[in-house]
């Protein structure tokens, strides 16, 4: 017995592996877009199959499909679904199309699934057809962005709650580190004095605010043109189904899905997936910022970042700040994968936006990233150790805590001050301004409760 089975289509036969479940639109597809060895996304796998089983239980419940038939297509669904049969969505990510040979894979494995179910041998389309029966009312167009709708939200939940776990581990850091007086700079330079906890405190802040846009963003997504079949008209599909499939949809997938008002607009135009991704970006701003500020906080010595490798092949004991390095270049590819977003969202044209599996890849390798990566990160900060010292060492040394006390000297005695201390060559400021104002004051003022107190208390 051969290894292959012949397949036909309109431009002629094909050769397809035997014991494949995908047919011969995926083997052409395998054969043309031999680009980036990237797969199209195992998120976006799983949301196909959901939205393929809700086209099958509109199309069962309103009697245009077999019952026989569509269990073992629900069957199908539901496997893919749960991430069986990974290995046969061999598509590169990088597909002209608009996602056609996407929706044709997730057809053809369907399709094959269904008819081994059912007791045939794979290939034999009178048992169940790939479009006749998997595609029915459907194409692309509806079918390939509500999938890219449904894997984002469900990737944005992931997101949300790993960013949750990366604003508490800061917060818990807060609070460990809350008596620790440091400086605070700006410029690169020394600046006013503040507590460590104080400026996890502020990490905290940036994550909190990136935890709550990204929860609320999926609302850009859940409107979908599931129905609107090729340009969003609805066209070669019952009205029945294009409402009750959407219904379908929603239960399948367990999301507060609808579907637009205007579907043509909804199937033209992408820009929701722009929005979307704008809001990653910001969330990927905060982790470059905040792992590089880690990274000199851990130069200057006034914390310890876990130390995760070997940092030199040729300087023995080096070890470098790998996670924070890599927690950077994760934000730069988000930042990279957005402008990807926004230029393929732009350069759609007229009724469609062909260039979906791009963005689609763009946008949910972000999410991935940003969930690995916050992860890691969470474990990271809670191995995070203060030095006090050394963060006492600076503080000391720095004429810059002279600044706490100005509502005492007021700005032109802290500048003879500062004058004086330099002048004769000072090394501790805390001691010079102990002596000049007593040690009882400057504790007071220098203290950490004091030094994050919003403001001061006035004369009266």
């Amino acid at each position: 017995m051969t290894d292959q089975r012949i397949e036909k289509d309109l431009l002629g036969e094909l050769k397809v592996p035997r014991n494949a479940y995908w047919g011969i639109h995926t083997q052409r597809a395998m054969n043309n877009f031999s680009i980036s060895d990237i797969k199209v996304n195992a998120s976006l796998i799983r949301s196909l199959a959901q939205t393929k089983k809700a086209c099958l239980l509109a199309n069962l419940e309103t009697g245009y499909l077999n019952p026989e038939k569509g269990k073992a297509i629900s069957t199908a669904c539901d496997e893919i679904a749960a991430g069986k049969l990974s290995d046969q969505f061999p598509i590169d990510a990088l597909q002209g199309g608009a996602g056609t040979s996407s929706n044709m894979n997730i057809n053809e494995v369907i399709a094959n699934r269904a008819i081994e179910i059912m007791g045939g041998n794979k290939g034999d389309y009178t048992i169940v057809h790939p479009l006749e029966d998997i595609n029915l009312h459907q194409s692309t167009n509806d079918i390939y962005p509500t999938a890219v709708k449904v894997a984002a939200i469900l990737r944005l939940r992931d997101l949300s709650k790993a960013i949750t776990n990366l604003q508490g581990a800061f917060q818990e850091k807060e609070k460990e580190f809350a008596a620790i007086v440091k400086l605070g700079r700006t410029e690169l330079q020394d600046a006013v004095p503040i507590t460590l906890g104080a400026e996890f405190s502020a990490f905290a802040e940036a994550f909190s605010r990136d935890r709550w846009r990204t929860f609320k963003c999926e609302e850009r997504l859940r409107v979908v043109n599931l129905g609107g079949t090729a340009v969003g008209t609805g066209i070669a599909a019952p009205r029945d189904y294009i409402f009750l499939v959407i219904e379908k949809l929603r239960e399948v997938t367990g999301l507060g899905l609808s579907r637009g008002e205007n579907i043509m607009g909804e199937t033209a135009n992408a820009d929701s997936f722009v929005e979307v991704s704008g809001i990653l970006k910001a969330h990927a701003v905060n982790l470059i910022k905040i792992a590089n500020d880690l990274r000199l906080m851990n130069f200057l010595g006034e914390i310890k970042l876990p130390q995760l490798q070997a940092g030199s092949s040729i300087m023995p004991g080096k070890v470098n700040p790998v996670l924070a390095e890599a927690a950077i270049q994760a934000g730069m590819k988000v930042i990279a994968n957005d402008a990807i977003v926004t230029d393929a969202a732009a350069r759609g044209t007229l009724q469609i936006n062909e260039f979906l599996p791009l963005l689609a890849h763009a946008l949910l390798e972000s999410l991935d990233m940003l969930i690995s990566i916050n992860g890691l990160l969470t474990e990271h900060v809670r191995g995070i150790e203060a030095d006090k010292e050394k963060c006492e060492e600076y503080f000391d040394a720095s004429p810059m805590i002279i600044t706490a006390l100005l509502p005492v000297t007021g700005y032109e005695k802290a500048t003879q001050f500062i004058t004086e201390f330099s002048s004769h060559g000072g090394k501790n400021m805390r001691l010079f301004l102990e002596e000049k104002l007593g040690k009882e004051l400057i504790d007071k003022v220098l203290s950490p409760y004091q030094l994050t107190a919003l403001g001061y208390k006035d004369k009266k």
